[in-house]
């Protein structure tokens, strides 16, 4: 015998960041609430995020400017969701439930016990607004039938879950995107997208450590491990991005934060230019050298970037291999300019196993800005990493996470009771 359907205001789909919030924020409106996931835990991806400590948002984050800390076909497209719902807001909510937190640098602020306590908040969040919570629950289907002659019924989706057949009035997608497949993404919401003819833009990983030429990179590949501050960019004149920030070396490429933002912008076949030693003056700090030692220049080099570093860096020319007093004001100056603007092109990147997040997704063009629903498919909205919207590391995503949950919970609509 074929079951009846439950009834529900509203089915999200994805207990992520964003999932969550959303179904908490909707709960706690009145309505009635379906949170489905098809993984057995939820939120892995808060789990491990900062370390394990949750990175949740960013004091810097300025709402009225989200091109600078968001990347995407259209960064003006999240303005109105984070200027309604901003960190402040979710600080406040951190706040109340007695979570302690610190700043670590550049506005990130982070969890001082564990990521555990974020998500038992958004837990204590969901059950303050009676979510029903399935978990793991596969959707098998989804159909959506339009109003028949009577114009006051409601739009209608049928879910078929393991747990059988549900139907509601709105459909959330909060499915994330397809980096870390170890802890559970999958194309799920991008599939839905094309099932109602929805575009996609081109998705690619982000925040992503970037890997080289083998041969190129046999040299380089002793220092894995070395990190140091460095300045990054990619691009020309007004499309180049520059980051300052720390580097780590690793046995097939490069990754640490600095890498990691520069990969969002980054496009394939095109260098990146770093400074090595950013905060230094180099052809007068090597002139200095030659002028009061005699010391390998190695050793000198040493005195300014990490001495790992100096070593690799001097056996690769003969001109660098001998006491500094004795080398060329030549050789010393293209030392200088190298250590400087060491330009290389990365043949690609870790993909979507190590990356952070994925660029792309569901286009914005199709979407409400004000509410996340979709203009061409009612009563079906997108929140968080599905949509093409990507931030910056240190926060900036899931703070995309609650601001886009937050508007989508405050436009659903209610039962006609």
């Amino acid at each position: 015998m074929p079951h009846t359907p439950s009834v529900f205001d509203a089915v999200i789909i994805g207990a992520g960041a964003a999932g969550l919030f959303c179904a908490a924020q909707a709960g706690q409106r009145g309505l009635k609430v379906l949170l489905i996931d098809h993984a057995e835990k939820v939120a892995e991806k808060i789990r491990i995020s900062g370390g394990g400590r949750c990175n949740f948002t960013n004091r810097d984050l300025d709402p009225a400017a989200p091109h600078k800390h968001f990347v995407g076909q259209n960064p003006q497209f999240c303005r109105s969701a984070l200027s309604r719902y901003t960190p402040a807001d979710f600080v406040a909510l951190v706040q109340k439930h007695g979570i302690a937190f610190h700043e670590k640098h550049k506005g990130q602020l982070f969890a001082d016990r564990s990521a555990e306590d974020i998500i038992a908040m958004l837990l204590a969040e969901c059950a303050a607004g009676q979510v029903t919570h399935w978990q793991p629950c596969a959707v098998k289907n989804i159909v959506f039938s339009a109003p028949g002659a009577d114009p006051s019924s409601a739009y209608s989706y049928q879910i078929d879950t393991d747990r059988g057949p549900v139907r509601a009035r709105s459909l959330v997608v909060a499915t994330g995107g397809l980096s870390i497949p170890k802890i559970g993404a999958t194309d799920f919401g991008y599939r839905l997208a094309q099932q109602f003819n929805i575009p996609l833009i081109e998705r690619r990983p982000g925040l992503v450590p970037m890997t080289f030429d083998g041969a190129l990179w046999a040299p380089y590949a002793q220092l894995a491990g070395l990190a140091l501050p460095v300045q990054i960019s990619t691009g020309s004149k007004k499309n180049r991005m520059v980051f300052d920030e720390d580097l780590l070396f690793t046995h097939r490429g490069l990754s640490g934060p600095a890498v990691l933002q520069i990969s969002s912008y980054w496009q394939e076949g095109t260098p990146l230019a770093i400074n090595l030693a950013p905060t230094v003056d180099l052809p007068a700090a090597l002139a200095q050298g030659k002028a009061r030692s005699r010391k390998l220049i190695a050793n000198e080099l040493a005195t300014l970037v990490p001495s790992r570093l100096a070593d690799a860096w001097a056996q690769r020319e003969p001109d660098w291999q001998r006491p500094i007093n004795e080398a060329s004001d030549k050789a010393l100056a293209r030392l200088a300019e190298q250590l400087a603007r060491w330009e290389l092109t990365p043949t690609g990147t870790e993909g979507y196993k190590k990356a952070e997040v994925t660029l792309g997704g569901v286009d914005t063009r199709v979407l409400s800005q004000q509410t996340m629903e979709c203009k061409t498919q009612p009563g079906l909205y997108f929140i968080g990493e599905v949509v093409d919207v990507t931030g910056w590391l240190g926060g900036y995503n899931f703070q995309w996470a609650w601001a886009s949950a937050a508007a989508c919970a405050q436009a659903l609509p209610p039962a006609d009771h």
